[in-house]
């Protein structure tokens, strides 16, 4: 058997769990190059709309314990079902090439409607599946995804249906424990099977969730309509004999009788379908959003079905906590303004996204920074990676920097050079994405230690240029002046002018990132009399600012802006002395 890591970070401690349970099931075949995988993880999306950040939990929260076991030798399978033969629900908003006119879709299957205008994909659940299966691709998610749609239609399921239908009324009794319990809903990223929402509001189409309403008794199984497609339709009888079922169409009046041994238009209703595929598929891990923990969930329901209808196991299913947004300025891609992982790897390396997910406990929420936070994460990994380096990060971040950095089957790609995001975002603020003006600028940074090619800096630097352009406000934007503020100059009184001149006579000589950084902080210690790395008082700290004001209004034309050191760099030394009156 492989060795069990040692590390005490929340995916260890999960990948522990899951082996025990996985050779508690199938003792002494959890082996190390085993032809059939017996540890398998899962994950379920419903392609119904852009699949957002808070989702992405979902899938990584599996990914990263599935990593962590492949990383010990263990065969491993991580699976994604793609809930696309759910049930359109409703038009989503602010989706592009999409408009009223697809409310004539809802109730069929998500691979039976129409992409948006425009799309390259053949239905929507397929458009909406491919900006997630590029953007997991990116982050070094290895998975097997499994179209329910697929599934059913081909009747890979068959054998499970019939085996439900013979036993409705046992379902039926399980699900009746539930029916009148209603706890508070809770906040979740995880879709809830729309005809779980309708569950608790009666009968008719709100039936779905569990199959119950109907006066021919309860079913667990839900044909789609052979005219219209729609599953608006109501089960009148089942034959387990000839398992002959009829049913009718309440949207378009149309019914017919099948042999559900031979039919494949349809589904088992939600609350039966999640545990009869914990049991085909053996799953060990799986988490779920908050709302699952509830009486009556899908989850709590899904543990009695599994047992004792389909003779499976529950698996072990964390509860993760909701993902927040630190601010969004231009998120037209995504519905409502929520972001998606591509919308966030847009302005952030995957690693970066990673951590995030890997260094909070799935019970704990967190948020994605698209504001002017996300310098400060960057700053933060930054500083984890140094640490790393040298041997000084806690085990635990160590832990979660190695699932952000890598992945059991190795590296992902990195800028060769990680300069300070700040830094890079400034630059690409300043010369509005210019290369020439860029390199110029990036290669004084540090003049022992230069810059060659912009290639050094990517893909962090075009990370940071698109966070620059799409999510900072026009009016945050920085434009350097074309010429001196002649009104200002002619204002500055002896103590202004003496701290400009300072930082004039020292410019050739501290031109670089360190060494300017060195100057406009040390400007004012040398007007107070003190040596430039004297330690700041609280004086001193008010005669910066006002220092560091004063050059922000002669260059930008306002009282703040880039970090000033960058700002100088990029610049220039020639204009810099035009600007300041030298």
């Amino acid at each position: 058997m492989a060795q069990q890591s040692t590390e005490t970070d929340w995916v260890s401690r999960f990948a522990d769990e899951v082996i025990a349970e996985a050779e508690r099931r199938a003792p002494g075949k959890v082996t190390s190059g085993a032809s059939a995988p017996v540890v398998v993880c899962a994950s379920g999306l419903s392609p119904s709309g852009p699949i957002h950040l808070g989702n992405l939990r979902e899938v990584m929260t599996p990914h990263l314990v599935a990593d962590e076991i492949r990383r010990r030798g263990y065969e491993v399978r991580h699976l994604i079902s793609w809930d696309d033969y759910d049930r359109y629900r409703k038009v989503p908003n602010g989706v592009p090439g999409v408009d009223d006119s697809w409310a004539e879709h809802i109730g069929k299957p998500l691979t039976a409607v129409p992409a948006p205008a425009g799309s390259a994909y053949p239905n929507w659940a397929e458009h909406f599946k491919a900006a997630m299966s590029e953007a997991l691709a990116e982050l070094g998610v290895e998975y097997d995804g499994i179209s329910q749609t697929d599934q059913y239609t081909a009747g890979v399921y068959r054998e499970q249906i019939l085996h439900a239908m013979k036993h409705r009324a046992d379902i039926d009794a399980i699900l009746g424990q539930y029916r009148t319990k209603k706890a508070p809903a809770k906040k979740s990223q995880k879709p809830v099977d729309e005809a779980e929402l309708e569950a608790a509001e009666g009968s008719g189409a709100a039936a779905e969730d569990d199959g119950s309403g109907g006066s021919a008794g309860y079913f667990p199984y839900k044909p789609y309509c052979g005219q219209c497609e729609k599953d608006l339709t109501t089960v009148t009888s089942y034959d387990d004999e000839s398992t002959e079922l009829s049913y009718t169409c309440t949207e378009c009046g149309f019914g017919e009788t099948v042999r559900l041994s031979e039919f494949n238009r349809g589904k088992l209703v939600w609350k039966v379908d999640w545990p009869m595929r914990w049991a085909y598929e053996g799953v060990i891990f799986e988490p779920s959003g908050v709302d699952h923990s509830s009486p009556g969930s899908s989850f709590v329901v899904g543990g009695q079905i599994v047992r004792q209808i389909f003779d499976g196991d529950q698996p072990i299913g964390p509860m993760y906590a909701f993902v927040g947004i630190s601010g969004m300025a231009k998120m037209s891609s995504s519905r409502g303004g929520v972001p998606t992982p591509g919308d966030a790897l847009k302005i952030m390396e995957a690693p970066l996204l990673r951590w995030l997910y890997a260094r909070r406990k799935p019970n704990q929420s967190f948020k994605i920074a698209f504001d002017q936070e996300i310098q400060r994460l960057y700053d933060e990994w930054d500083k984890l990676e140094a640490k790393v380096a040298d041997g000084s990060a806690l085990p635990a971040d160590a832990a979660a920097y190695a699932r952000a950095a890598r992945t059991a089957a190795g590296e992902l790609p990195r800028t060769p050079r990680p300069l300070p995001y700040r830094t890079l975002a400034s630059v690409a603020d300043i010369t509005a994405g210019h290369d020439e003006q860029t390199l110029r600028i990036l290669g004084e940074l540090d003049p022992d230690n230069p810059v060659t090619s912009l290639d050094e800096t990517r893909p962090r630097l075009a990370k940071a240029e698109y966070w620059i352009n799409t999510q900072v406000p026009a009016e945050q934007r920085t434009i350097v002046r074309d010429e001196p503020d002649e009104e200002l100059l002619g204002t500055l009184d002896e103590q202004s002018r003496g701290s400009l001149r300072l930082l004039l006579d020292g410019l050739d000589e501290h031109w670089s990132l360190d060494g300017l950084t060195t100057l406009v902080y040390g400007v004012p210690k040398v007007q107070a009399g003190l040596e430039p790395d004297a330690k700041p008082t609280p004086e001193l700290k008010v005669a910066q600012r006002a220092f560091f004001a004063l050059l922000y209004n002669l260059l930008v034309g306002r009282d703040t802006g880039p970090r000033l050191p960058t700002l100088l760099l990029a610049v220039g030394a020639d204009r810099v002395r035009k600007l300041l009156g030298g």
